[in-house]
């Protein structure tokens, strides 16, 4: 498989996020390196964070690894065809509290902000590196987390499946669909407001 043009305004950005998307059918085959896992963890770790409170943390499931099969036995329905194909899947939480001796968990408010900044930080490294993240929520959340001893002080948010294209002939007919769908953005009118909320930034008429 290619990868995917950009569509509409996309094609004006920088890479790389003029060439990002999220795959669905992965190739099942590749093999991502420890090199690769650890540049995407500093991608990550160097993401802005409120006060640097720093509140994002990982569980690495390469294909295959312990982790990796708990997370794969909790899946949701609609992701239990794709997600195990990815090549390592970075399922990350935010620290929402402070641990048992005190530490962190100083700017909850910010936690999952901040975490999601990690979690984009981390799926444009994959992009510049040639590979393609695909994010999502659709696991049991507490279900992982017990199995994989994660503390009450962190909050599972997502996983971020890493891994390059694979060939759709390989995968079930709903997986292979799920690609051509359209990648629509809400019109930046709706979302940019200027002299006051419900009122259109003026700059977007120009």
């Amino acid at each position: 498989m290619t990868d995917r043009a950009p569509e509409g305004e996309q094609a004006l950005l920088a890479e790389p996020m003029r060439s990002r998307w999220s795959p669905s059918i992965f190739d099942d085959t590749h093999v991502i390196t420890t090199e690769q896992v650890r540049l995407l963890l500093l991608a990550a770790q160097w993401a802005p964070s409120c006060g640097n409170a720093q509140p994002a943390a990982f569980v690495v499931a390469v294909r295959g690894s312990a982790s990796h099969q708990v997370l794969v036995r909790h899946l949701s329905r609609g992701n239990s065809g794709w997600v195990p194909r990815a090549s390592v899947v970075l399922v990350i939480g935010a620290q929402v509290a402070p641990d048992e001796n005190g530490e962190g968990g100083y700017k909850p408010f910010h936690a999952e902000y901040d975490t999601g900044q990690a979690a984009a930080h981390l799926s444009l490294q994959a992009r510049a590196m040639g590979l393609h993240a695909h994010q999502f929520a659709g696991f049991d959340k507490a279900a992982v987390a017990e199995e994989l001893g994660v503390p009450a002080h962190y909050k599972l948010m997502a996983g971020i499946a890493v891994g390059v294209p694979g060939n759709p002939a390989d995968v079930a007919e709903r997986d292979r669909d799920r690609e051509h769908r359209p990648r629509r953005r809400r019109p930046l009118a709706a979302v940019a407001h200027g002299a006051r909320w419900g009122l259109p930034w003026d700059g977007l008429d120009e």
